[in-house]
């Protein structure tokens, strides 16, 4: 089955288009081997992107007036990403895209039982009318297929001292999980330095980015250092895409190896020989140190571990090196390790989040505003124990402090002109609003939202401000202090008595405070006799 981001050439398309598709992660990843002196050759083969691109980016940092030696900021790695992801593709060639569409055909006739030599290949496929020269399709064959290869091997030489350490994982066996009660299987993380043979292993019962993190800080932690690059197997804790030229890493395993400093050399997939010497430790560690023991707890598995990788594994005369690995380690190794950690690693969780109509997005069943010009994107998240910080591209749109599950982080910055309020229902805002329409507008709005519980009769305050907008400041003042001399705090009446166009301008002379007397006889008005006070004596009745 054909990979669906495969073109058909063995190419991916985001190697075809890596100045195009390249996120903030991978331009900092090939920014920050150009600060550490790597060639774009190098940077090209560790990276699996392609050399013209990596060049791309370099001169792009160049051109912004980069300096080597000190951390970029992440507007200085989105101006090199624009300067280069704006340029336009470069199609293939005729003659490649006419050996996309019979790739297969070529891939059965080479890889078959007895398969066939490339010239008959050549000579089959003029036959069929697909007409390339035998040079063109050989490099198409070595290059997307793998034909050719030498099958010849050389013993490889140790690499320099703290240069190397290879990481694999392996099964043991099964232990009973104290806390189920039931059987588990445990793995174990082993650590293996290229140069001296000195080893660390690190029980666990799962298989995630943050166990690998955890188990190789505990790992640089015994050594007392870290050494400059190491080369993993192929699991999903650590690789997202295994790729023999250009695997991806996932999200948070490449942002442990940033905040750590280190280099990353994947193995390929099903090819121990990519990392020999931890995978012959791999038996020595399941006969020596795991098997007829019984651990009770995961801390005692790890307690017992690291004590035979110190007192066991560390003090054996190694078979290969003929020393013992932990004076060689101590002797020639050690003094070359950068320095270890003093904290550990907070493991961030990346995912994709779409902008809601509301401003907001979710992360981990919590909420985080975004500024309105990202509405209805997808965004990149990346999430830690403290922060969340949201990407678009390469992008740092916001940073927020990270929420417990249920709550929310809201800026009201990030809402257009006038509408933080009323998202946020703010009864002081709302009040002022309201006195700025007039004094009595605002003397009204401040009877509406009296008591508890005001935010149930917000409502009703934006009517009295929608009825200034429809009828006039004027004339819903002036019938605001009418009502409010008569006691009268009803929305819907002030709305029907501006309809009616009963209310009389406020005349200037009149005293704030004052009844104001309407020209139009009220219905249930009565006479001012019936509200004289009578005296109680007969006579003067």
């Amino acid at each position: 089955m054909q990979d669906p981001l495969d073109d058909g050439a063995g190419r991916r398309r985001e190697d075809l288009m890596a100045y195009r598709e390249l996120t903030m992660m991978d331009v900092r990843e090939v920014l920050r081997r150009w600060q550490a002196g790597q060639s774009a050759r190098q940077i090209a083969r560790e990276t699996g992107f392609d050399r013209k691109t990596v060049r791309r980016y370099l001169r792009a940092a160049e051109a912004c007036k980069l300096e080597r030696g000190r951390e970029l900021t992440e507007g200085e790695v989105h101006e090199v990403a624009q300067r280069v992801q704006s340029r336009p593709l470069v199609a293939l060639s005729e003659t490649s895209e006419l050996l996309v569409r019979h790739k297969d055909r070529i891939a059965a006739w080479l890889g078959a039982e007895r398969p066939l030599r490339l010239r008959k290949v050549h000579i089959l496929l003029e036959r069929d009318g697909v007409s390339v020269t035998y040079p063109t399709l050989r490099r198409f064959a070595m290059r997307e297929l793998g034909w050719g290869k030498p099958t010849a091997t050389v013993l490889l030489d140790d690499p320099p001292p703290a240069q190397e350490a290879q990481v694999d994982f392996a099964q043991m066996g099964f232990v009973l999980d104290p806390e189920t009660g039931k059987r588990r299987s445990l793995w174990v993380l082993i650590v293996t330095l290229s140069f001296s043979r000195h080893m660390f292993v690190w029980p666990t019962f799962r298989q995630t980015t943050e166990a690998v993190c955890e188990g190789l800080d505990a790992a640089w932690a015994l050594f007392g250092g870290m050494p400059h690059t190491i080369v993993p197997d192929n699991t999903k804790a650590m690789i997202h895409q295994p790729d023999a030229l250009g695997a991806r890493m996932t999200e948070a395993f490449a942002d442990y190896l940033q905040a750590r400093g280190l280099f990353c050399d994947p193995a390929r997939v099903r090819r121990p020989k990519d990392k020999p010497r931890v995978e012959r430790q791999v038996q020595y560690v399941r006969d020596n140190w795991f098997a007829g023991e019984s651990f009770t707890t995961l801390d005692e598995s790890r307690a017992h571990a690291r004590h035979w990788c110190l007192h066991t594994a560390g003090t054996r005369v190694h078979g290969t090196t003929r020393e013992v690995p932990l004076e060689r380690y101590e002797r020639q190794e050690k003094p070359s390790m950068l320095p270890a950690p003093t904290r550990p690693f907070d493991v961030p969780t990346w995912t994709s989040a779409k902008v809601h109509p509301d401003h907001h997005i979710q992360v981990a069943r919590s909420l985080y505003s975004v500024p309105t010009q990202y509405l209805h994107k997808t965004v990149q998240v990346r999430a830690d124990r403290t922060s969340v910080r949201i990407y678009l591209g390469t992008e740092l749109v916001k940073v927020h402090p990270r929420r417990r599950p249920g709550e929310r982080s809201t800026d009201v910055n990030d809402y257009p002109v006038g509408k933080a309020a009323y998202a946020l229902r703010s009864i002081d805002g709302l009040l002022e609003k309201a006195r700025q329409k007039g004094a009595h507008i605002g003397r009204y709005a401040e009877r509406l939202l009296a008591g508890p519980l005001p935010w149930t009769r917000m409502r009703q305050a934006y009517a009295l401000l929608a009825l200034c907008d429809k009828y006039g400041d004027g004339r819903t003042e002036a019938v605001c202090q009418t009502a409010l001399a008569f006691d009268v705090v009803d929305v819907s009446r002030i709305g029907r008595m501006l309809k009616a166009a009963v209310t009389p301008p406020l005349s200037a002379s009149k005293a704030e405070g004052n009844v104001v007397q309407l020209e139009l006889a009220p219905r249930f008005a009565r006479a001012l006799e019936h509200f004289i006070t009578r005296s109680g004596n007969k006579e003067g009745a």
